[in-house]
């Protein structure tokens, strides 16, 4: 390698002459030889830097050099406030008040220990002298005694002295023991510690990317803040490049913790980086993390903008199997409380509104939008109140099973079953009408049908009407323009008189689907797409530039997966949707059992004796029910009493996820005396505001109505 160098440095001005334009300006000869002069000495440190010695060398050293700073910051930051002083700048940068006074009273708690502990220690040195000689004093007296007793029983005098004679010999031992340990243990410190900091660098990969092995990239699966770190900083976005190297340092408003099946947290990016940006470069950020794009999400927060929001799916975990619909061998619903249909991404149930709800339902052909369809259709009619029907403006057999329990099945996509949906809605539209006199007649002051109305008048039950193919009747060329006018009148009145409409389109796009038909959906289900175009007339407008796209859903292997809009009060959710199945040639029909127990409930006759009824989790009303009169309660103690309040729901559930279900109430945990505990009367509080925003709705109705 030497030899190399020296030759490189010993042709340099021949190549240098050799190198030099012929039509050099005489003034300035020297401007070639400065750039050949460079050029070699570039060549040479790229030589150099790709000898493997001297690599390992650099390598090496930087494991050394970088686990000394970890670890000399960590041993800072136990012992100083610097990391509650790190938080609170990053609190307080979020706009984050309440996060600012909890890391404020945490820097207390610890100055305040620190200060106690330093003051016993001092205390401790004061007393030590007296200590030692009462410790000693008393030892020597013990070994007296002993000496005594031994003596009397020996019957010699000489006895008395033998235990501390013992004792004696027994410290002169260990001294000397103790010298032959010592200095080799001295010498062995300075290696013990570079050792430790060589394996802390390494686990860290503190060396230069460079210098690294070339078979022997390591990326942390677990997608911690470093692992976060080094993914954007290898998106190729120039802004975020440039802020890294001038020694951006990352403010985390939210640290990596665990979130159901997954990873969640919130980093305020630096100055000319956008969300945006990073959304572009979602599969490259998925491949950096060691996961599918389907597997991350990186969107902005509504109220935190220039906030990257980011969850990180487990390994697979969107891929496996999803657990069997709740209500496949037994079960009733109530349309007014709605019914199981999906597992988010962290794996927790869905449950689908259908009282004053509409839905939206798209996506390529084979990416599973009949099975949500179904779940959804198969729970409303375990409701025996509920009335179905079904305008399948295409000829399958989908909804052939479920044709005993629906009160219209009407298939094709001739102008005669285009008419038939068309009728539909025109009798939708006088029902809706009627229905708001009747409301007026039962409810009083109520603006909302309600089951016990549905159970006193029969003309007030529930009903769901699902148009599939919906793309066919709004672009018909005859019967199109009135579809679209007559669908948002529907849409418009049918959420307060127990009327629900389910739009199920292949081709979402704003000729097939009508703005205002999506302004007025309440819930939108955008399974795998083929561009932004169909996202947005799915989920809304400018939802793909924020991240909240399925355009990365695979069709043929992400089938049932995904992404929602108001299911939750979350900005989205990647959901997965559970499946009835019916495969007549491999002999599993899932379906017909469930609607003969539907067609037994609406003869009267249970299809079992106490048939349970399905009710959502309620995390609120259910942590207010195990707190009990309990002022106050450990968090693990109510997780504890909530999985086994409901195993369905909270089986799974760890301290992250209940604080997620609580903080939009502000009623989530927090710590006392240094244990995290839940406090009833935030609980109650919260149960309190949500009835008082309920019924400032409900008058926010009947105003308008």
């Amino acid at each position: 390698m030497t030899d190399t160098v020296v030759q490189l440095h010993k042709d340099t001005p021949q190549d240098a002459q050799d190198a030099a334009p012929a039509s050099a300006s005489p003034a300035s000869p020297e401007r070639p030889r400065r750039r050949v002069r460079i050029d070699h000495l570039r060549r040479i440190v790229v030589e150099v830097r790709a000898d493997d010695g001297y690599r390992a060398l650099v390598r090496h050293a930087a494991y050394t050099l970088g686990g000394a700073r970890v670890l000399t910051r960590r041993a800072w930051d136990s012992r100083t406030t610097a990391r509650h002083e790190r938080m609170m700048r990053a609190a307080e940068a979020a706009g984050n008040e309440e996060l600012v006074r909890q890391w404020e009273q945490r820097a207390y708690a610890y100055r305040f220990a620190r200060h106690r502990r330093r003051v016993e220690l001092l205390q401790m040195v004061m007393n030590a002298p007296k200590a030692i000689a009462t410790g000693t004093g008393a030892a020597a007296g013990v070994l007296l005694l002993l000496g005594v007793m031994l003596a009397w029983a020996n019957h010699d005098i000489s006895d008395v002295l033998t235990p501390l004679a013992a004792t004696i010999e027994l410290v002169g031992w260990v001294a000397f023991l103790a010298s032959v340990v010592w200095e080799p243990l001295l010498y062995s410190l300075p290696v013990l510690g570079l050792a430790a900091a060589w394996s802390v660098g390494r686990r860290q990969h503190t060396a230069p990317a460079w210098a690294l092995p070339a078979d022997a990239e390591d990326r942390d699966v677990v997608p911690d803040e470093g692992a976060i770190l080094k993914a954007l900083g290898n998106l190729g976005i120039a802004p975020l490049n440039r802020a890294i190297k001038d020694g951006w340092q990352a403010r985390w408003v939210s640290p990596t913790t665990r979130s159901g099946n997954g990873w969640h947290t919130q980093l305020q990016l630096p100055m000319g980086v956008t969300v945006e940006m990073i959304n572009l470069k979602k599969n490259v950020l998925a491949h950096n993390l060691l996961r599918k794009p389907v597997e991350v999400w990186p969107t902005e927060p509504p109220k935190q903008p220039g906030t990257l929001d980011l969850w990180v799916a487990d390994q697979g975990s969107l891929s496996g199997a999803v657990p069997p619909w709740p209500l496949l061998t037994e079960g009733t619903t109530d349309y007014f409380k709605g019914v199981p249909v999906a597992v988010s991404q962290r794996g927790e149930p869905i449950v689908g509104r259908l009282m004053a709800s509409n839905w939206m339902v798209g996506g390529i052909m084979g990416s599973g939008k009949t099975s949500i369809v179904v779940a959804l259709l198969l729970g409303a009619i375990l409701d025996p109140l509920v009335v179905a029907e079904v305008y399948c403006m295409a000829y399958n057999v989908d909804f052939d099973p479920l044709k005993p329990r629906l009160k219209t099945l009407v298939k094709g996509d001739d102008d005669e079953d285009i008419e038939a949906a068309l009728q539909a809605l025109r009798n939708l539209r006088d029902e809706v009408t009627a229905r708001g006199k009747l409301l007026e007649l039962l409810g009083g002051d109520a603006t909302k049908v309600t089951r016990e109305m549905a159970l006193q008048d029969p003309r007030m039950r529930p009903k769901v009407v699902v148009f599939d193919e919906c793309h066919e009747l709004f672009m018909h060329k005859e019967y199109g323009k009135e579809a679209a006018e007559l669908a948002i009148k529907v849409m418009k009145k049918a959420r307060k008189v127990a009327i629900t409409l389910i739009w199920v389109t292949v081709s979402p796009t704003a000729d097939s689907l009508p703005r205002d038909v999506t302004r007025n959906t309440s819930h939108r289900v955008a399974f795998a797409v083929g561009d932004h175009v169909a996202n947005d007339g799915l989920l809304g407008s400018g939802r793909h530039k924020a991240g909240i796209t399925a355009t990365t859903l695979i069709p043929g292997e992400d089938i049932g997966t995904a992404v929602t809009v108001g299911f939750t009060n979350k900005p989205f959710e990647v959901i997965r949707s559970h499946y009835v199945a019916r495969e007549p040639e491999k002999g599993i029909d899932e379906v017909t059992p469930v609607v003969d127990r539907a067609l037994h409930l609406l003869d009267g006759t249970p299809a079992a004796d106490g048939e349970p009824m399905f009710e959502p989790a309620d995390p609120l009303a259910d942590v207010a029910a195990v707190l009990g009169t309990e002022p106050r309660m450990l968090t693990q103690e109510v997780l504890h009493r909530l999985a086994e309040r409901r195993p369905d729901a909270y089986r799974e559930w760890g301290p992250a996820d209940l604080k997620r279900a609580l903080e939009p109430y502000n009623a989530e945990q927090y710590k006392s005396a240094g244990k995290s505990v839940v406090a009833r009367d935030r609980v109650l509080e919260a149960l309190a505001d949500r009835a008082a925003d309920t019924e400032a709705d409900l008058d926010e109705e009947r105003g308008a109505a």
